[in-house]
């Protein structure tokens, strides 16, 4: 085969690979960017809790199974907290209609300083209660606040630390594209 053939050969080859990967590049859905501090985590299994809410009644994590569960930990005295909070009320109102869990956990406080808090902010939340902080500190949160995103088997998926705007859209959105997926498969 002649040297004219080869290059004939080749640049056709080329040709025709540029033409399949475009033709795949359009196939494929686009892989979403991920919102600001949205921190993606090996898998591990979440560990179970179970605590009370400022009236007395418990919830455990496991009782929230096949669901996605948004874990928050807090704190009255902690500035980005109080910052976020009203966002994070915002965001289970235009949650409320889908299969997402919310659990707030306050961090080491009494319920008097945590109901308080709440009503000079206006917060109508419902969270939970760690008075000894000892859930806490076996989810090890790098700071407060911290969120964790738990997956429908009970594996961690995703940590989001500091305050964040949890009410705006590419928030909002990240949400809805977590309860409209299956879990990966986990380990």
């Amino acid at each position: 085969m002649s040297p004219t053939h080869v290059l004939a050969r080749i640049l056709l080859s080329l040709q025709l690979l540029a033409v399949l990967t475009t033709a795949h590049a359009k196939e494929a859905a686009p892989v979403p960017a991920l919102p600001k501090g949205v921190l993606v985590l090996t898998p591990s299994p979440a560990p179970d809790f179970n605590l009370k809410n400022l009236d007395g009644k418990s919830f455990s994590l496991k009782a929230n199974r096949g669901h996605w569960v948004f874990v928050h930990f807090w704190a009255s005295w902690c500035g980005p907290c109080r910052k976020e909070l009203p966002a994070i009320q915002k965001m289970i109102k235009a949650m409320r209609n889908t299969s997402l869990k919310i659990m707030l956990v306050n961090t080491a406080e009494t319920e008097d300083t945590v109901f308080n808090f709440f009503g000079k902010l206006e917060l109508e939340l419902d969270t939970l209660l760690d008075q000894d902080g000892q859930v806490t500190e076996q989810w090890k949160p790098r700071g407060l606040p911290v969120t964790v995103m738990v997956d429908p088997k009970g594996y961690k998926r995703y940590m989001i630390i500091g305050g964040r705007p949890w009410d705006s859209k590419p928030y909002l959105d990240f949400l809805h594209r977590l309860i409209d997926t299956k879990a990966k498969q986990t380990p």
